[in-house]
């Protein structure tokens, strides 16, 4: 299994380019199964979960076929094409490993009017139950089962007749979801209390473009009238939020100054206001968005949300950056109860990090010191990356394949503003 040293105190200067979203290609790449017509994604990010994704498609039936398959690209074109669906199964064996699985259970409902998916998987970082992906189907007309770890989802004959749910608690999985199961209704569903993410907006942006017919796109109300079928498109997946707020990390810890081509400030706008108030600057243009940090950081207080509020991706990247900050900061996770797992790896280095519940009290130290470190989920492997770029010594990140899930060619791009970072072998 491989494993990342990191020689600390680099300075990052240079630019970094931003890749396609995860989360949003992890919702776009399903929409296929809504169509007989080709659907053509540019800039797929190369991942580990983009690859799951697409074995998971071809056990549908669907053919895939992509471009840019280069080692030196970034990312990648995908065609998927659902002309015939042969199964509707989603079998433990594939969907364990990645919780987006989930997400063909609405689109295939709507094409099929039937459905087996198993349970997911994903991190460990807390309880995500899927209760809301099946109440809001069931608002639509679905009648649902549960029985042997798997989802079993029927429409009436003719389609889902369509209504209405009201989501009690923000959900983005659930109203990516619902989103894919409304738009070939045979009535009119209205979703409230919807997720207002950027993510959600590329879902929306993609499925008008694929003919469906949406009202509300980015607000908290979405009324889609279901239409007969859907027809191909070519759509480009939005720009990585998360990725491009973890290098600004990354740089503001070593203080250092990125420009993030492709990142758009407007779609992080929680994120960056968090940075300024730490003491990193930032100016954005049309193309990118530049962070530098020249003096010294400064402890904040900060709490997840539901968009626009911070997301919840970024609270141990930002965790890290504070482990070195001038002061005490406190950080709230009000979205998944079991995400601090990468505390103990931060103490490890060094940091001075209390948690109780749902908090964390992050006292700053003048330096952290490299160390062994294990991943224990996608963000917090990342957040272990940017304190190994600003800790004394060597740091060594264990258990990749949680950062493999969500950061293209981490240490080439980390590489190019000059880290002094390397993959090699465990033995």
């Amino acid at each position: 299994m491989d494993k990342i040293i990191i020689e600390g105190g680099k300075r990052l200067s240079g630019t970094i380019p931003i890749s396609g979203a995860k989360n949003a290609a992890l919702t776009l790449i399903p929409c296929a199964l809504l169509t007989d017509e080709p659907l053509t994604l540019r800039n797929l990010p190369r991942l580990a979960d983009i690859d799951g994704f697409q074995h998971l498609m071809n056990q549908f039936g669907v053919t895939t076929a992509i471009q840019g398959s280069r080692p030196e690209d970034f990312g990648r074109v995908m065609t998927l094409e659902a002309t015939r669906i042969t199964g509707t199964v989603a079998p433990y064996d594939l969907v364990r490993k990645m919780r987006a699985s989930i997400l063909v259970l609405g689109p295939m409902l709507a094409r099929m009017g039937e459905a087996t998916v198993s349970l997911p998987g994903g991190c460990a970082i807390g309880n995500r139950p899927i209760d809301l992906h099946l109440k809001a189907l069931e608002a639509f007309g679905a009648q649902i089962e549960l029985a042997q770890g798997y989802v079993r989802a029927h429409a009436p004959d003719g389609g889902l007749p369509g209504g209405e749910f009201d989501f009690p608690v923000v959900s983005v999985g659930a109203t990516e979801n619902a989103l894919m199961a409304a738009v070939l209704a045979n009535g009119t569903c209205r979703l409230r209390n919807a997720a207002r993410e950027p993510e959600i907006v590329d879902l929306c942006n993609l499925l008008v473009a694929m003919g469906a017919e949406i009202e509300g796109i980015g607000s908290s109300e979405l009324t889609v009238h279901g239409v007969k079928r859907l027809h191909g498109a070519t759509y480009r997946v939005m720009a990585d939020r998360i990725e491009a707020g973890s290098y600004a990390c990354a740089a503001a810890i070593t203080g250092g100054e990125v420009y993030l081509d492709g990142a758009r400030a407007d779609e992080m706008e929680a994120t960056l206001h968090a940075l300024r108030n730490i003491g990193v600057t930032y100016d954005a243009d049309k193309k990118g968005v530049r962070i530098a940090a020249e003096g010294p950081l400064k402890a904040t207080n900060l709490s997840t949300a539901p968009y626009p509020g911070l997301a919840t991706d970024m609270q141990a990247q930002l965790m890290a950056l504070l482990t070195v900050a001038e002061g005490t900061s406190v950080l709230t996770e009000t979205i998944f109860e079991n995400r601090y797992m990468h505390v103990p790896e931060l103490a490890r280095m060094g940091a001075d990090i209390e948690t109780s519940g749902r908090t964390a009290i992050v006292k700053g130290v003048p330096k952290l010191h490299g160390a062994e470190v294990m991943a224990t989920d996608l963000r917090a492997s990342m957040s272990l990356v940017i304190a190994g770029l600003a800790a004394e010594g060597q740091t060594q990140v264990r258990r990749l394949y949680h950062l493999d899930r969500g950061y293209e060619r981490l240490e080439e791009k980390l590489a190019l503003v000059g880290a002094q970072v390397e993959r090699v072998g465990d033995d």
